[in-house]
């Protein structure tokens, strides 16, 4: 085992705490991406890749017109170019990007740092609710989900 394995399997072994607020990863919820193309645009380093479709839906009514969805088919960033500015996550209209505190995992290979959407989603559950604006309003959808994750009792 040469020192550099040494020293990342003595950092993997130590489980230091991340602060709950840390730029770690960047989760993605694909409900609310609409594919409109914003983060990858504004992203700096042009490290997002988005590949989607069109799909033609019936019109709601009788003369209304048909709809045009795009239906998202990969959302892929690599963290090998990414700067962690996080102006991805601010310029998403549709809050479909959030910071993650888990941290990416240390590779050798930069073809392993390029993380697709079922690896964005699969961060999602490890992102902490938004503080409360109001305390009146109802519980944040992050919120609700953790709840519905944990299940009853």
């Amino acid at each position: 085992m040469t020192p550099y394995e040494q020293g990342l399997a003595a950092l993997r072994a130590a489980q230091y705490p991340v602060p709950v607020r840390s730029r770690g990863v960047i989760a993605l919820l694909e409900e609310n991406c609409t594919v409109c193309m914003v983060c990858a645009r504004e992203c700096p380093d042009w490290c997002i890749e988005i590949d989607s479709h069109k799909e033609t839906l019936p019109p709601r009514t009788e003369r209304g017109r048909p709809r045009v969805l795009h239906v998202l088919d990969r959302f892929a960033i690599d963290f090998a170019l990414c700067m962690w500015c996080g102006i991805c996550i601010e310029a998403c209209p549709f809050d479909a990007l959030f910071w993650s505190p888990e941290l990416p995992p240390a590779t050798r290979d930069p073809a392993e740092l390029v993380h697709e959407r079922a690896e964005l989603r699969a961060w999602l559950a490890t992102v902490p609710a938004p503080p409360a604006l109001d305390p009146a309003a109802a519980p944040a959808k992050e919120q609700q989900d953790a709840d519905r994750r944990s299940g009853p009792g």
